[in-house]
């Protein structure tokens, strides 16, 4: 086997070290040249652009770095420069076609018009306190039978409820037989006291009839209902007073709903709400507010209103939640924009406001009612003017980086400014940097 002599190897090693010496020197020139060319056309750039003079550069990416003459950062990239024309259009951003079309941006104008308003309520269903009857006596008496009458059975008005032996109705009706078959004045008087009694009206044009008490008598339902609780027993003694059936008409029913103090002045009587039940989505029942009761809770701030539902059916049984819903128009106008346009920074309210040619800037309002997901202006905006309604998270968001971005640096350029910056910051491309390093150890 033969190895290469000393010779050749230090040949091959004497050859690789030219090549990388020739290599370096290449590179450098070529970047040389290439900052030149940069050179030339910064200068080109800025003859052309005398018109707007320059105030200061910064940081491309941001950071609270700017120097008074053009630089790069340690990765090369060329520092912004800064005119002075942007000066007179401070706390305004400019958003291109491409860019509003591709993020989204909306805009839309302000209107004056009635401002609309649709409240949700909670409710609960009542029964209506006119058609609701207690069935009880107005002397002692003894029950002697009860009809087959239960808690919910529906009655019709005449149909039979008990019968009793009252003994105040007994001698009341001796005496009104007497007197008929006296025909004295006194008749008259004697059937006066058994309506004073409560002895059903039948019961005393039958004793006018045949001249004969009866020892018993009947009651009778006194209306068209529903039977909601029934305390007579059989047997048992009623004292006067006391409630033996109370039965309710069911045939129209209230929603008693609960408004806050700030959304009373919105409502009216007369005023149409749709009401709907847990039990039958999907069905809405319209009625209309007939009552708003003269009084707020202590503990809620709330206000009862009452609508009147017809009930025929009898599909709607009192202590049934509702969701109520009533639209509320004003009569009046009301400068008013979309809530979506709405920006809250916390100390801030504000929209921005369209000014043509992809320019935005914000406008601080102040806001009123809120509804129809529409917010009321009282101040800040005038009608017809144009306003962001879609995507304004993306233009404030750009908006504050500016902000950010000129707020670090000054406003002229001081005297240490415009001075040359240390030799520290002109910074060589870092391609300039390894090669001449790299020719430096070559050497």
């Amino acid at each position: 086997m033969r190895f290469p002599s000393s010779n050749t190897v230090s040949g091959r090693i004497l050859g690789l070290a030219l090549i990388t010496i020739v290599s370096g020197t290449g590179v450098y020139l070529l970047f040389s040249d290439t900052a030149a060319t940069d050179n030339s056309e910064t200068g080109m750039m800025s003859m052309a652009s005398d018109e707007r003079r320059i105030l200061y550069y910064r940081n491309p990416m941001g950071l609270p770095d700017t120097s008074p003459t053009p630089k790069q950062d340690s990765m090369g990239m060329d520092y912004i420069p800064v005119y002075e024309g942007k000066k007179k259009e401070e706390g305004t951003i400019r958003v291109s076609a491409a860019k509003q079309q591709r993020t989204g941006v909306r805009t839309t104008l302000a209107v004056n018009r009635p401002f609309t308003r649709t409240l949700r309520l909670p409710g609960i269903v009542t029964l209506d306190e006119r058609r609701i009857s207690i069935i009880s006596l107005r002397a002692n008496a003894f029950i002697e039978a009860v009809s087959d009458v239960t808690t919910g059975t529906a009655l019709r008005e005449g149909d039979p409820l008990v019968t009793l032996y009252a003994p105040d109705f007994a001698s009341a009706a001796a005496l009104y037989a007497s007197d008929l078959r006296s025909c004295g004045r006194r008749a008259e008087g004697s059937r006066q006291r058994l309506q004073n009694l409560g002895v059903p009206d039948n019961v005393i044009a039958r004793i006018a009839a045949t001249g004969k008490a009866p020892v018993s008598i009947q009651i009778r339902a006194p209306r068209n209902g529903i039977v909601m609780e029934r305390m007579a027993v059989e047997g048992m003694m009623s004292p006067p007073g006391a409630p033996l059936f109370r039965i309710a008409d069911t045939s129209l029913v209230w929603v008693m709903a609960d408004i806050t103090e700030s959304d009373l002045g919105l409502i009216a009587r007369g005023n149409t709400a749709e009401v709907r039940f847990r039990s039958y989505p999907g069905e809405i029942f319209t009625g209309e507010i007939v009552e708003i009761y003269p009084e707020l809770n202590d503990m809620t701030r709330t206000a009862k209103l009452r609508i009147d539902l017809p009930n025929e059916d009898g599909r709607l049984l009192a202590g049934m939640f509702a969701d109520v819903t009533i639209t509320a128009t004003d009569q009046t106008d009301a400068l008013q924009v979309p809530d979506t346009a709405i920006i809250d920074t916390g100390t801030r309210t504000i929209v921005l406001t369209d000014l043509g040619q992809g320019r935005f800037a914000p406008q601080d309002v102040t806001l009123g009612r809120r509804g129809n997901d529409m917010v009321e202006i009282l101040q800040g905006l005038t009608a017809g003017q144009s306003i962001v309604s879609a995507a304004t998270f993306l233009i404030d968001a750009e908006s504050n980086l500016k902000a950010a971005l000129e707020g670090l640096a000054p406003d002229t350029p001081t005297a240490d400014e415009s001075a040359p910056p240390p030799a520290s910051e002109h910074r060589l491309p870092t391609s300039h940097m390894d090669h001449s390093n790299h020719g430096e150890h070559a050497q």
